[in-house]
């Protein structure tokens, strides 16, 4: 079991499936959510959480304002799991998909040009997770940053946050994603990220 750190679900406790993932530590996202806090980035956000396992940070995101969240996991089990833990945290904002990352941050890619479609997932994005399996290939890993930096995935000001193991090189940014902070939390390496362009930040600093 986990918890939810602070927000209006601050203590509620979720599951985490049995194998196959890793969660987050409750001390990292604690860490990580005081950054985001900071950036003011969560009041009001859509949220994607890809890798999210049992869903820990887009649930935390969720209880700290959050209007809505997307929680996406190749594995059946670990959706199986985050649906659960939605419905016993009674969340209407969030859905669970099954999906890899890669195709479904392709098919954000793709949607990019339409106009959004309120309560769809073609709105453009203020907060994206990445919390891969620390041996995920480098080369996947940057296909999907590929993907999220497509024209209308992201939103003016968003931020990508993503989570490597510290012997991990850092990821391979495309073009449209510029990184502006790291932090290392034990064996665990977090990276910033944000929009190229005139909204990046320069100012924010590690």
């Amino acid at each position: 079991m986990t918890r939810i750190v602070a927000g209006v679900l601050g203590g509620r406790t979720i599951a985490v499936p049995g194998k196959g993932t890793r969660p987050t530590s409750d001390r990292v996202r604690e860490a990580i959510f005081s950054r985001l806090e900071h950036l003011d980035v969560l009041d009001g956000a859509r949220v994607l959480d890809l890798y999210a396992g049992s869903g820990a940070l887009g649930l935390e995101a969720a209880s700290r304002g959050a209007v809505s969240v997307t929680l996406v996991d190749s594995a059946r089990a670990a959706t199986d799991v985050a649906r659960r833990n939605v419905a016993a945290l009674g969340l209407t904002g969030v859905r669970v998909t099954t999906e890899t990352a890669e195709r479904y941050a392709a098919s954000l890619a793709g949607a990019g040009a339409r106009p959004a479609v309120p309560g769809t997932t073609t709105a453009a994005l203020d907060l994206v997770f990445l919390d891969p399996p620390y041996d995920l290939d480098g080369a996947a890993l940057a296909a999907v940053l590929t993907h999220l930096a497509a024209p209308g995935v992201l939103a003016d000001g968003a931020v990508v946050v993503v989570e490597r193991s510290t012997r991990t090189p850092e990821p391979a940014w495309p073009a449209g994603l510029v990184p502006f902070a790291r932090k290392d939390y034990g064996e665990t390496a977090v990276y910033y990220a944000e929009p190229a362009g005139p909204e990046a930040s320069d100012s924010v600093g590690a």
